[in-house]
Order: structure tokens, then C-alpha cells, then sequence
């Protein structure tokens, strides 16, 4: 190998360069890594749907001579992992068995995480921020049954952030009197994942019509939302659970949060310091001397 890194980090550190069908095979590879990536080249190809120059130009990227040089890195890693007596299945919390549901959900999270954010394109992310950052734009929040708690939280940070920040009602019913005042080139953040609410759907439906920009946070396998979306995020969800896991969609949402805060600092201090005045004239927290 060219570096000290591990294929998986190489292709996480590189995932700012890859083009989308690159970042489509990055996302097959880190899947099922590293047994993903030690068959052959056509096979690769063919399991991420891209071509197989294509693969070529992804290990050239991540610093391999060729494919044969990249599957010689990968069982290597395999080769230590198995051999290396300190390595056993990972646990979070070493007081319990691996097969404890503390140990198998967290394993659950994480990987969802890894996946989640390995199918993040860059250029998505940005243009979100961007639009989310832009003060000639209002921004409205809205989720459903379940994800309105994911709403209710990116509303009132997005409004310590900036101005003109609306949080839309989660009953349907009084949905069109926010719609009333949308106009072209507003951004619409919705919160949908599985099942998928036929009233947010219209909802995305009619903000589309009126020209609004719709920014989705949705699931692996995508709400229908997502037909009427600028940029939609796909966060994988599963957990060993009869409820599906929010971990990922906050956290891409606290880093969209971050992000847009960083845009508008000078105004966002403004803001935060103002809040936090009324906060003390009203004695809305404990002070402890």
C-alpha cells in the first residue's frame, strides 16, 4: 500500500474528489468491506453498476497502481485482521456479551453511519448549506408523525441562525395556510422517512408547484418526496428495533446546522448574543455562582 491508511479511510478522505458513479462505487465497496473488493474487476463493476475504467480510476485515486495492487492492500488488512490475536468482534461495552443488545444496536448505529455518509455527495451537501444560508431565502421546516421531533429541533436551531426561519404545523389540515405565503426560491426542509405520509407528499407536491426548493432528509430506500427534491439526503436507518434509527438523520442535520452557522457567523453572533440577553433579563436559566 501507498500509505499507513486503511482503504476504507482512503476511500472516506477521497470521497470530496470522487465523481457520483466513483462515489456509487466507493458506497458497494464500503458495504461489505473488505470481502466487497476482493473479487474481480468486472464482477466489482458489475455489483456497483458502473464500468469497469471506472474502478480503474477509483484504486488510481486512491493511490494503487492498478486493481491488482489495490486487492493485495485489501487482503493484507484481512490477513491482520484475522491473524492478530487482539483482534475479536468489537464491543462498545465490555461488560457484556457481543451479542447484547447494547453491543448489536450500537454496531447497528455506526454502521449506518458509515454508510449514510459515504453516500453524502459533496456537491449536494454544499448547495443545501448554500441555499439554507441564503438570506433572501425563507426556510420551512416540516416533518411528519414521527420525524416532527427531528423537525422541531432543526427548526429552532436554524432559527438561533438566521431570520425568516418558519416551522410549518404537522397537522396536514393547516398546511395550506403556510403554503400561502411560499414563495419561488424558498427552501423546504421536510423530514420524511418510511412509512412514507401521503400528506407530506402533496404538501412537497404544491411547494414544488409554487417553485419552492425542497431539501429532503429521507432513508435508504428514498420517500417519494424525493421526485420533487433539489437535494435529497438518504440516511440508513435499520437497527435491531421494532422503531427505525434517527442517530444518522440528526447527525447530518447538526452538520448541515454547523455549517450554515459558519456561512453567517457575523450575523449569527448578533443573534446568539441577543438571545442570550434575554435570556438573563427574564431569568429564563439557573445561575450558579
Amino acid at each position: 500500500m501507498t500509505s499507513k491508511k486503511t482503504i476504507e479511510e482512503l476511500l472516506r478522505g477521497k470521497s470530496g474528489e470522487l465523481t457520483r458513479s466513483e462515489m456509487q462505487l466507493s458506497h458497494v465497496i464500503l458495504q461489505n468491506y473488505p470481502v466487497s473488493g476482493l473479487g474481480s474487476i468486472t464482477a466489482l463493476a458489475a455489483s456497483a453498476g458502473v464500468s469497469t475504467p471506472t474502478v480503474a480510476r477509483l484504486v488510481q485515486k486512491l493511490g494503487f497502481a492498478g486493481y491488482p495492487h489495490f486487492q493485495r492492500a485489501l487482503r493484507e488488512e484481512l490477513d491482520q485482521k484475522i491473524s492478530s490475536p487482539l483482534t475479536k468482534r468489537e464491543t462498545w461495552v465490555g461488560s457484556a456479551p457481543d451479542d447484547h443488545i447494547l453491543n448489536r444496536f450500537t454496531k447497528a448505529v455506526i454502521d449506518n453511519i458509515g454508510q449514510s455518509l459515504s453516500g453524502v455527495a459533496i456537491e449536494d451537501f454544499e448547495k443545501a448549506c448554500a441555499m439554507l444560508a441564503d438570506p433572501k431565502r425563507r426556510v420551512f421546516v416540516v416533518g411528519g408523525r414521527i420525524t416532527r421531533t427531528l423537525a422541531d429541533y432543526f427548526f429552532l436551531h436554524m432559527q438561533v441562525v438566521r431570520e425568516n426561519v418558519v416551522h410549518v404545523a404537522s397537522n396536514s389540515n393547516a398546511w395550506p395556510h403556510y403554503l400561502l405565503d411560499l414563495h419561488a426560491d424558498d427552501v423546504v426542509v421536510i423530514f420524511d422517512i418510511r412509512r412514507y405520509e401521503n400528506s407530506t407528499l402533496k404538501l412537497a407536491e404544491l411547494a414544488a408547484e409554487r417553485g419552492a426548493l425542497i431539501v429532503l432528509f429521507t432513508d435508504q430506500w428514498a420517500s417519494p418526496v424525493a421526485q420533487f427534491a433539489s437535494v435529497a439526503f438518504r440516511n440508513h436507518i435499520a437497527v435491531p428495533s421494532s422503531w427505525d434509527s434517527n442517530v444518522t438523520t440528526m447527525l447530518l442535520a447538526e452538520i448541515i446546522l454547523s455549517d450554515v452557522q459558519e456561512r453567517l457567523w457575523a450575523t449569527t453572533r448578533e443573534r446568539m448574543e441577543a438571545l442570550e440577553d434575554m435570556f438573563d433579563r427574564t431569568r429564563f436559566f439557573r445561575k450558579f455562582q
